[in-house]
């Protein structure tokens, strides 16, 4: 019997440009008439090293154009060419190679394609882990990694370990990789949904997509990269699938299926689901056009009676990079080093009607001036803000719970929900970005009532029932730009302390001091919500641009 076989991904060829790493000469020798390489330990130790090391601080060329393409395009809304200078600003400072762009130094993962005539001591895995340890352990980066005690104990693991690595048998004389550093906001707005053949109309399909993607919302810093696969073998084969296309990964894909069921992308559609997403009002998230850079739809088979479909995105901190080691030696991607490059020569235009915020007047005087102002509004910060975040609103609540007052920093300051990365050396703070406001949306209610959390800063749209409680306590939650951490960090952050609850590192209770920190009314004191002003959600499909 004759098949016509083909890939399930037939990936075209390698076009990116790499850098050759200062390692070790490839050791080579010829058996069976084949020619072998031979991969010492401390290649693949120094390879993950200097990939974990340049994704945290640098972005790919096409990355960069396409946030400057929004401060060029005419249609950008005001609010979506603030975010796209911030991003650029924030992409300037973490070049510098000190803070990262991303407080969230994501969860190292690595994909990998060994070919069968690459010799290792068969400890691939451990010595990746070893160079990403390295890199964890003495940059100034942030664990993140807690390992499970028990079914409800957890402590941190203090190097960023484990990372996830999945390695496979493909080619013949070289090793290939993708280096991922995925934080937990893109990394939750991964979706799988288990659908019927009879969502396979161009109409449904498209709307049922561009629904799920519009309800992704802004907390995983858009402007996004939106990947969504149809269909699959397998429902984890679909959402792998997803993460690699959303790194672009498989833009190579041939633009046709076949008989054979290869796995295709389809280019139209890709265009129709990036214009209703422009569609959306979302924007780049505070309003406007760029709620994606782009789409990549890729088409899989399927089961006759299963059509999986998964989404992912990949966030503002677009962290992925190719490594690869052949007989020439050890090379990764070239990442961009001079993203200043791409900033705008004069920002004044940016900084119209912002309110400034004394955060050190009381907390009434706080919200006075802050209900004085629609969502909607921007504003800048100065003044003390107390940091806390999931671990330590868990251990709040439980203190609640048994009867204890709430603690009096959150009947005084303002909360921004963060976990910074580690403080370099002569700097007030680490990298230091909001982290997704939904989290703590089970909380606010019951601090609320207490007298606390009435002023919250994060970033990403909350559920009505925070919007109930403002409404009801007089509260208000001011939302973050989602993605430039180095840049708040380096700009606005002028001193930190731990004020409680130490022991969870990252996550302990802070109290910091910032200057001009930028922020926008999300939710008011009236019940107002940007992403829901007048009982119609920005995140319908077809609403126009705000």
């Amino acid at each position: 019997m004759t098949i016509d076989y083909t890939p399930l991904l037939p990936i075209g060829p390698d076009t990116t440009v790499y850098r050759k790493l200062d390692t070790d000469t490839i050791g080579t020798f010829s058996a069976a008439g084949r020619a072998f390489l031979d991969v010492a330990p401390d290649i693949l130790e120094q390879l993950a090293f200097e990939a974990y090391r340049d994704v945290s601080h640098l972005l790919r060329t096409s990355h960069l154009r396409q946030i400057a393409a929004i401060l060029d395009d005419p249609e950008s809304s005001a609010n979506d060419r603030y975010v796209a200078t911030e991003l650029l600003r924030n992409a300037n400072v973490a070049a510098g190679g000190i803070l990262p762009m991303c407080q969230d130094t994501g969860t190292a993962i690595v994909h990998a394609w060994r070919g069968q005539q690459v010799l290792t001591d068969r400890r691939d895995a451990e010595h990746l882990s070893h160079g990403i340890a390295r890199a964890y352990t003495t940059l100034n980066l942030r664990y993140s990694q807690l390992a499970p005690l028990s079914m409800f104990d957890e402590r941190n693991t203090g190097t960023n370990l484990p990372a996830q690595i999945e390695i496979l048998a493909e080619g013949d004389d070289s090793y290939r990789f993708l280096f991922i550093a995925k934080g937990c906001g893109s990394a939750n707005k991964s979706f799988l949904f288990q659908q019927t053949p009879a969502l396979l109309d161009p109409a449904n399909l498209l709307d049922f997509v561009v629904t799920k993607a519009a309800e992704i919302g802004t907390s995983a810093c858009p402007p996004y990269h939106l990947a969504v696969v149809i269909g699959g073998s397998s429902a984890e084969f679909a959402l792998k699938t997803a993460k690699l296309a959303s790194a672009h990964h498989l833009d190579s894909l041939p633009s046709s299926g076949s008989s054979a069921g290869n796995g295709f992308r389809d280019h139209d559609f890709e265009r129709q689901i990036l214009t209703a997403t422009q569609r959306l009002g979302i924007g780049a998230q505070f309003g406007g056009k760029h709620f994606c850079h782009d789409v990549r739809v890729v088409r899989l088979p399927r089961h006759g009676g299963s059509l999986p479909i998964a989404l992912a995105v990949s966030c503002a901190a677009d962290r992925h990079v190719l490594g690869k080691v052949t007989r020439d030696g050890v090379f990764l991607e070239q990442l961009d080093t001079d993203p200043a490059r791409f900033l705008p020569d004069a920002t004044e235009v940016l900084d119209h009607d912002v309110v400034r915020i004394d955060l050190d007047e009381s907390p009434a005087q706080i919200r006075a001036q802050l209900s004085a102002h629609p969502v909607g509004t921007r504003v800048s910060l100065t003044g003390t803000m107390v940091v806390a975040r999931d671990l330590a609103h868990a251990k709040i609540r439980e203190r609640l719970d048994a009867g204890e007052p709430l603690p009096d920093y959150l009947r005084r300051y303002p909360v921004y929900y963060a976990g910074p990365a580690k403080t370099p050396s002569g700097y007030a703070s680490g990298s230091f970005g909001p982290t997704t406001a939904g989290r703590m949306d089970s909380y606010v209610e019951r601090f609320q009532a207490a007298g606390g959390s009435l002023v919250m800063l994060a970033k990403g749209n909350r559920s009505d029932a925070v919007r109930r409680s403002c409404q009801a306590h007089g509260g208000f939650y001011l939302g973050s730009i989602g993605g430039p951490a180095a840049r708040l960090a380096h700009d606005c952050i002028t001193s930190i302390e731990t004020l409680e609850y130490g022991e969870l590192g990252m996550e302990a209770v802070l109290k910091i001091r910032a200057e001009d920190f930028p922020a926008f009314i999300v939710i008011d004191d009236k019940g107002n919500d940007f992403y829901h002003r007048d009982n119609r959600t920005l995140l319908t499909i077809g609403a126009a641009p705000q």
